[in-house]
C-alpha cells in the first residue's frame, strides 16, 4: 500500500508521455478497403476489424494537422485496390506530405513475376518506395479481359434471347458474342487507354521521368528489384525490419524539441485506430465549444424545423473544411441556398452509402454481399430530411447498377431531400455506372475519381432458353398458364413474336426515360445525351471532360463541397454523420413505420432472398419451380420471382459466375485491371 501513490504517479506520467509522444502511422494496403456500412449484424461482426476507405482518408487528413504525427509507413501489395480507391488514398497521402509529414511505402513485391501496376501507382504517392530483396516490379501496364460464353452455351444447348440499347451496352456480349464487337473493343480500349494515361502521368511526375520513359519501363517490365533500383523506380531495397528501423529513426528525428529523451519513443498506430482516437478527443465538449466559438458568425439563423424522428445525435466525425469554387447545379430542382432553419452550431453532413447492385426492397440476407437496396437508401434520405441538424447530404455510390425501377425511386427521393433547400453531393467510388449513374441524377453535384467507371447509360433485357440443355439430360416440361404472356420469361421456351415486340417496347421506353433524365439533369439536349449514352462506359476523367460529372475527387472532396454549399462556416471543419448508423437493435427490430430512421437498417429478406434460397434447390427449380425455398406453392414458375436477368432457375449459378442477374441497368462486366 505504501507504494501505491508512487505507482499511480508513474502510471499517470507514462500515460501523459504516451499522449504527447510522436506517432508513427501504419497503413495496411495489402487488401481492398471496405466501403459502406454492413447491412446485417453478422456481416458487421465478421468485418469489424477491416479498415474502411473513409477511416483511412479521414485519418490521414487529421494527421496532417497533428504535429505529433509526422511519419507514415504503408505496406502495399499487388491486386489489393481498384484504381479509383487508390486515387483517393493517393490524394490523402499527398495532403499528409504537404503538411510536412514523411510517407514511406514498402512492398514485398509489386507482382511476383506478374502485374502490380495499380499497387506501384499507389506507392508513387509516397516519399520513398522500399522493395524487399526478392521482390519484382510488375509495372506491366493496364489490361482487362472479357469472357465470351457463346460457344459454351451453344454446346450446352442454351440459346440467348436478349435485346439492348445501344451498341455500347455490352453486358449482353458475354452471352451472345464470340469476340469483341467493334463498339465493345472501342469502348473497353478507351477505358484502358484513359487509365493507362493516368498511371503514366502520375508515375512520371513522382519519379522524375518523362512519360515516354515510363512507357518504356512498362514495355520492359516485370523488372527485378535491383533493376528497378538502378532505373530509379524504387528508392531502397530492404526487408520489413529494415524499413521499420528507418521509420523509427525518422520519427525520432522529426519529434518536437520538447519531446526528447526516453519519453520521446514513438507510438505505432494503425491509421484507423489513430482516427478513432482523434474523433474521441475532438468530440469532447470543451474542445467542441472552443472550436465553435472561434468560427461563430456575427449572426445565426434560427432553428424552426421540428426535430427528426431520431432526434439530434453526436456527429460521426469531422472532416476537413471545404474549399472555394463550387460549380452550379445541373439538376432541375432544389436551390442549394442556406435554409433558415439550419443552425451552424449543431449542423452535420449526412453521409449515405449505396454499395452493391441496385435492387428494390430492403436489406439482403446475411452474408449475401452488399446491395444498394432502394427501401433502405430512400428511408435514409427521409430520415435525414426530417432531422433539423442535417444541413446537407453526401451520397457515396459504389454500384454497377441493376434495377431500373429501384434506381428511379432512389433518384426521386434525393430530389425530395433537395426540395427542402439542402444540397446533395454524389461521390462516386470505384464504379457508379448504369443504375449507379441513374441514382446520381437527382444530386446538385457529381464528384468522381479519375479512375471511376461510370456512364453505361443504356439498358438490356431478355432471357436464356435452356430447353435444349434440359433435353440433353432427359428433363421434359409441361406447363399450364392463364394469360397470353404468363410464360413470357420462362427459360424453357423462346419468345413469341408478340413477346419479342413487348421486350423491344420495354427497352425503348427505359432507354428513352434514362436519356431524358440525363439530359434534364445535365442541362444538355436529348441528342447530346444520346451521344454520351448508347450504353458506353467512361472513366471518371473522360466523364468529366464530357460533362457527365462535375468535379474530380474522392469522398473527402464531396464532403467539403457539401459543407460549403450548405453555407456553413468555412473556418469550421465539416461534421459528418453516417446515415443510418444502425445499432444491432435497429438492424433486428421491426420499425414502427417507413418514416423511422430504423427503417433504413432493418434486416428483412429482399428480392435477393429468392436467389439465395434457390442455391440448394436448383433441381426442384428445373423440375417446374412449383415449390419455393420454404415449401410454399408458387403462383408462377416463370420469371424466377426475383431480378434474375432472364436466367430463371439458373440464376444462382449465373450470379456466382459474375453474369448479369440484377436488372436491366447493369454495367458490362469489364473486370479488374491487371
Amino acid at each position: 500500500m505504501v507504494g501505491t501513490p508512487r505507482q499511480a504517479m508513474v502510471d499517470i506520467q507514462r500515460f501523459t508521455r504516451r499522449r504527447t509522444a510522436p506517432v508513427i502511422l501504419e497503413l495496411d494496403l495489402t487488401s481492398d478497403l471496405a466501403e459502406g456500412v454492413p447491412a446485417d449484424p453478422l456481416t458487421a461482426a465478421m468485418t469489424h476489424r477491416r479498415a474502411t476507405l473513409r477511416e483511412v482518408v479521414d485519418g490521414l487528413r487529421r494527421a496532417a494537422r497533428d504535429d505529433r504525427a509526422r511519419v507514415l509507413v504503408a505496406h502495399i501489395a499487388a491486386g489489393g485496390l481498384p484504381l479509383a480507391r487508390a486515387q483517393e488514398i493517393r490524394d490523402a497521402v499527398a495532403g499528409f506530405r504537404a503538411s510536412g509529414g514523411v510517407a514511406i511505402a514498402h512492398a514485398d513485391t509489386f507482382g511476383e513475376f506478374g502485374g502490380g501496376t495499380v499497387a506501384y501507382y499507389l506507392a508513387c504517392a509516397f516519399d520513398e518506395i522500399w522493395l524487399a530483396p526478392p521482390g519484382d516490379l510488375g509495372l506491366t501496364g493496364v489490361a482487362m479481359e472479357t469472357p465470351f460464353l457463346r460457344d459454351a452455351l451453344d454446346r450446352l444447348g442454351v440459346s440467348v434471347e436478349i435485346g439492348q440499347r445501344h451498341e455500347y451496352k455490352n453486358a449482353v456480349n458475354t452471352l451472345v458474342e464470340r469476340d469483341f464487337t467493334p463498339a465493345h473493343r472501342e469502348a473497353l480500349g478507351r477505358i484502358v487507354e484513359s487509365c493507362a494515361e493516368q498511371v503514366v502521368a502520375s508515375v512520371a511526375t513522382s519519379r522524375g521521368l518523362s512519360p515516354d520513359q515510363v512507357r518504356g519501363v512498362i514495355d520492359d517490365a516485370p523488372l527485378s528489384g535491383q533493376a528497378a533500383l538502378a532505373a530509379g523506380l524504387v528508392d531502397r531495397i530492404g526487408y520489413r525490419d529494415e524499413v521499420y528501423d528507418e521509420v523509427w529513426a525518422r520519427a525520432r528525428q522529426l519529434a518536437e524539441p520538447a519531446a526528447t529523451g526516453d519519453e520521446a519513443e514513438p507510438v505505432l498506430m494503425y491509421v484507423s485506430a489513430y482516427r478513432r482516437a482523434a474523433v474521441r478527443r475532438e468530440a469532447s465538449p470543451a474542445r467542441r465549444a472552443r472550436s465553435f466559438a472561434a468560427s461563430l458568425p456575427a449572426s445565426l439563423p434560427g432553428s424552426v424545423l421540428p426535430r427528426g424522428a431520431g432526434g439530434p445525435a453526436e456527429p460521426d466525425s469531422p472532416a476537413e473544411s471545404g474549399g472555394p469554387g463550387v460549380r452550379g447545379s445541373h439538376s432541375g430542382n432544389g436551390s442549394g441556398a442556406v435554409p433558415p432553419q439550419i443552425d451552424p452550431r449543431t449542423s452535420v453532413v449526412a453521409l449515405v452509402y449505396g454499395t452493391g447492385p441496385v435492387l428494390p426492397g430492403s436489406a439482403a440476407l446475411p452474408f449475401g454481399g452488399p446491395v444498394l437496396a432502394a427501401d433502405a437508401v430512400t428511408a435514409a434520405f427521409r430520415a435525414a430530411a426530417r432531422d433539423s441538424t442535417v444541413a446537407a447530404a453526401v451520397f457515396r455510390v459504389d454500384s454497377p447498377g441493376g434495377s431500373y425501377v429501384a434506381s428511379d425511386v432512389i433518384r426521386r427521393e434525393i430530389e425530395r431531400f433537395r426540395a427542402t433547400g439542402r444540397p446533395v453531393i454524389v461521390s462516386m467510388g470505384s464504379v457508379a455506372a448504369s443504375g449507379g449513374y441513374f441514382v446520381a441524377l437527382g444530386a446538385d453535384l457529381i464528384v468522381a475519381n479519375p479512375g471511376t467507371l461510370t456512364g453505361s447509360i443504356g439498358v438490356f433485357a431478355g432471357k436464356q432458353v435452356v430447353r435444349d440443355l434440359l433435353g440433353k439430360v432427359g428433363i421434359g416440361f409441361g406447363a399450364v398458364a392463364a394469360g397470353e404472356n404468363a410464360l413470357m420469361m420462362s427459360p424453357r421456351q423462346p419468345f413469341t413474336a408478340g413477346e419479342r415486340a413487348k421486350l423491344e417496347g420495354f427497352l425503348d421506353r427505359v432507354y428513352a426515360d434514362f436519356v431524358a433524365k440525363v439530359a434534364q439533369a445535365r442541362r444538355i439536349s436529348p441528342d447530346e445525351a444520346h451521344e454520351l449514352a448508347r450504353g458506353r462506359v467512361w472513366t471518371g476523367a473522360d466523364a468529366h471532360r464530357n460533362g457527365l460529372v462535375d468535379e474530380l475527387g474522392g469522398l473527402s472532396r464531396a464532403l467539403d463541397l457539401a459543407w460549403a454549399r450548405a453555407g456553413l462556416p468555412a473556418t469550421e471543419e465539416p461534421r459528418v454523420r453516417i446515415t443510418p448508423k444502425p445499432s444491432v437493435l435497429d438492424r433486428l427490430r421491426t420499425p414502427k413505420s417507413s418514416e423511422e430512421p430504423a427503417a433504413a437498417a432493418a434486416l428483412r429478406a429482399g428480392p435477393s432472398a429468392g436467389l439465395s434460397g434457390a442455391l440448394g434447390l436448383l433441381a426442384p427449380g428445373l423440375l417446374g419451380g412449383l415449390v419455393g425455398a420454404s415449401g410454399e406453392l408458387l403462383v408462377s414458375s416463370a420469371g424466377g420471382g426475383g431480378f434474375t436477368g432472364g436466367w430463371g432457375a439458373l440464376a444462382p449459378l449465373a450470379a456466382r459466375a459474375g453474369l448479369p442477374v440484377h436488372g436491366p441497368l447493369l454495367m458490362p462486366p469489364v473486370g479488374r485491371f491487371r
